[in-house]
């Protein structure tokens, strides 16, 4: 049988359970005549392929009800399900591997074609890259500044630059030119993400293979990738902080040796860097060696919005050195960097809202106290129907101007609910998170950076604030309240590209504002923050 011929027996119980209750609620108080179940049908098929919703055990269950007895027999004879009394209980509690002579039964039957499994083509843990890469006036001199500094005791720097103006590129000018100078060496490059990690391997072979002066490898740290110590000899070694962090818990040895080969650590995302973990995994790579530098790159030269004694923390471990990104004739490198169109110029709007949260003492108590907003606050503000209408008809407006807009919900579930309530409204979004399949991540943000003309929307949660960079963007809404300047200028930093940077002449940010929680008003503000700390 056909699967559309399945689906049009899903009555509205069984496809408000699909998309969610509470998506198809939103769907009804914003235009009552798009909940009926055709069109519901129609937006399960266009948030899930059919064969995505034959592969996932939840909703294959419930698809699987809507069969005649008849048909439920048959399906389970041909996918070779032992003989039962019940065939939709054997069915639902069947096992479909991938691959499987079960699967193909499964997908013959409803006439669709077998999804294919993509071979991932994995890069080799070791790379040789052979020795075009220039450096803007502003960032030779914060890189002289920089190797001055790590050339003096006790050799620790944090470069301070913002998104968008060529942080990465400035510190690999950095690594190429310290390769140079020693050889053989080990140059560690620490980053806390898989999206970091092989953004950075890929940004030093383009660097080497213009600046490089002889042949030099990549050695690859995280995910499943590992290292044979007896291959460290010269190069990069790109490493995932947990990744190491547990092979130092398992062998001390370990850590001593990689030390013992490694003149130069850098840390991107350096207001990690005093995280226990993180600074465990620092001390081990630089303090018992002396001529050891260490270089962390940041955004924001600090941890917290409020927290003086945690921001001074990280100050003091960095020695109270800081580059910061100069520009003469400016207060503050923004300001040129806008003027000069390597970012965008921005229009920073405040979407209020008045929650009613009616918070208790307690819960103004935990947000006073907490680094960020506590759990239960952000859930009670993500079932909000009417602040979730507020941003639907926000993003409705941002879609008359603007061809690439991100979303940055509260949760999962915040993030899923605004995708599909935008798509029944006609909307080609996506909701992306910790929980979308890699392939299917990776599918989803191409489609979002290709050049097509059609507007396209991203709603995402926890996983598109670093390693993330789709120039074309120019349009945030910000629904995810936080206390964190940190997480708020990293949000604002993936739509802010200037037409120098492939990026846009300008670009609009809305950030959700509740009332009686905090928020922040633009980059600019963000970059001078800390400034007290360091001084």
């Amino acid at each position: 049988m056909k699967f559309d011929d399945l689906l049009s027996r899903a009555d509205d119980e069984i496809l408000q359970i699909l998309l969610g209750s509470a998506a198809v609620r939103l769907i009804k108080l914003l235009d009552p005549s798009l909940a009926t179940p055709t069109r519901l049908r129609e937006i399960l098929l266009g948030l899930h392929t059919p064969e995505s919703l034959l592969l996932s055990k939840d909703s294959r269950t419930l698809l699987l009800d809507l069969l005649r007895p008849e048909q439920a027999k048959i399906l389970a004879t041909i996918m070779y399900i032992p003989n039962t009394d019940n065939a939709f209980q054997a069915l639902k509690e069947a096992q479909v591997r991938r691959g499987s002579n079960r699967e193909r039964a499964l997908f013959e039957f409803f006439e669709l074609t077998l999804p294919q499994i993509e071979e991932s083509v994995e890069t080799p843990s070791l790379e040789l890259v052979a020795s075009g890469y220039p450096l803007f006036a502003h960032q030779r001199i914060a890189a002289r500044k920089v190797k001055q500094h790590l050339k003096q005791e006790p050799r620790r720097v944090l470069l301070h630059m913002p998104t968008g103006s060529g942080k990465t590129r400035t510190a690999m000018n950095i690594i190429t030119d310290h390769l140079r100078s020693l050889e053989p060496t080990i140059v560690i490059w620490l980053a806390y993400n898989e999206e970091l990690c092989e953004q950075a391997a890929t940004e030093f072979q383009q660097a080497w293979k213009s600046l490089g002066d002889r042949q030099v490898s990549v050695y690859r740290f995280w995910g499943e990738y590992e290292l044979n110590l007896d291959e460290i000899q010269d190069g990069v070694l790109i490493a995932g902080l947990s990744k190491i962090y547990n092979r130092i818990k398992r062998s001390i040895q370990f850590i001593n040796q990689l030390g013992s080969r490694s003149s130069l650590v850098v840390i991107d995302e350096a207001h990690q860097a005093i995280a226990e973990t993180y600074k465990l995994v620092l001390d081990a790579l630089i303090v018992p060696y002396q001529h050891t530098a260490l270089l962390g790159l940041t955004a924001t030269p600090g941890r917290t919005w409020a927290d003086i004694n945690a921001d001074a923390e990280l100050s003091e471990f960095f020695a109270k050195r800081k580059v910061t990104l100069e520009v003469p004739g400016y207060d503050n490198p923004i300001d040129y960097l806008v003027s000069e169109q390597y970012l965008a110029r921005v229009i920073y709007r405040s979407l209020f809202y008045q929650s009613g949260l009616s918070l208790s003492e307690r819960d103004l108590e935990l947000i006073k106290e907490e680094l960020d907003l506590p759990q239960n606050i952000l859930v009670r503000l993500a079932e909000d129907e009417q602040r979730n209408l507020r941003i639907v008809l926000e993003i409705e407006d941002l879609a008359k101007r603007h061809q690439r807009i991100l979303l940055f919900a509260i949760s999962v579930q915040h993030s899923n609910l605004l995708a599909t309530v935008l798509r029944t409204r006609g909307w080609q979004a996506y909701a992306v998170t910790g929980n979308t399949p890699t392939q299917e991540r990776f599918r989803l943000i191409n489609s979002f950076k290709d050049a097509s003309c059609k507007t396209k929307i991203i709603c995402n949660y926890g996983v598109l604030t670093t390693g993330f960079d789709a120039p074309r963007t120019s349009a945030a809404v910000i629904a995810r309240p936080t206390k964190s300047l940190v997480l708020y200028s990293q949000m604002v930093g993936r739509v802010i590209r200037g037409v120098k940077a492939g990026g846009n002449e300008t670009a609009e940010i809305v950030t959700v504002i509740d009332s009686d929680l905090p928020g922040f008003g633009s980059v600019a503000e963000a970059f001078s923050n800390w400034e007290d700390v360091w001084s």
